[in-house]
């Protein structure tokens, strides 16, 4: 099964395509760029956060919404503040692969990040994998 996806690197750049057989252990992933078709090995660490969207064009005059209250709830909520300062709100699908407390701390899962459900259903992000190297900080409420 295939996916769409806009992966967001760290440098800012973006790629659109059709992921295949995604992983959260994974180190390194294969995305078939659109609409080249070209097939790309992307390493993992050097992203910020994929994005699991419904369209690749989006809806530009849409606004999303960030704030809680909007929907409803879907897990526990999250924030997340990337070293770049951009910030993400939503809900936790799954654990968090880190240790609770002052700093983010490796536990013996091997996952590269985790799952984020945005707040706003209706904007175009369907979910978020969120790369752990990426983040500055974060808050689970």
């Amino acid at each position: 099964m295939t996916e769409k996806v806009v992966l967001r690197y760290k440098d800012g750049s973006v790629v659109k395509g059709s992921l295949r057989d995604f992983s959260e252990t994974a180190k390194e992933l294969s995305i078939e760029e659109y609409p080249s078709g070209n097939v790309l090995t992307v390493r993992v660490d050097l992203l910020k956060a994929i994005f699991f969207v419904r369209s690749f064009e989006g809806d530009p005059s849409y606004r999303e919404v960030k704030r809680y209250g909007i929907s409803r709830e879907k897990g526990r909520k999250v924030y997340v503040r990337f070293k770049d300062k951009e910030s993400l709100l939503g809900y936790l699908d799954g654990e968090l692969p880190w240790q609770k407390g002052f700093f983010l701390s490796r536990t013996n899962k091997d996952s590269t990040g985790f799952f984020l459900v945005p707040v706003d259903e209706g904007c175009n992000n369907i979910k978020i994998f969120v790369v752990g190297s990426a983040i500055d900080d974060i808050a689970v409420m």
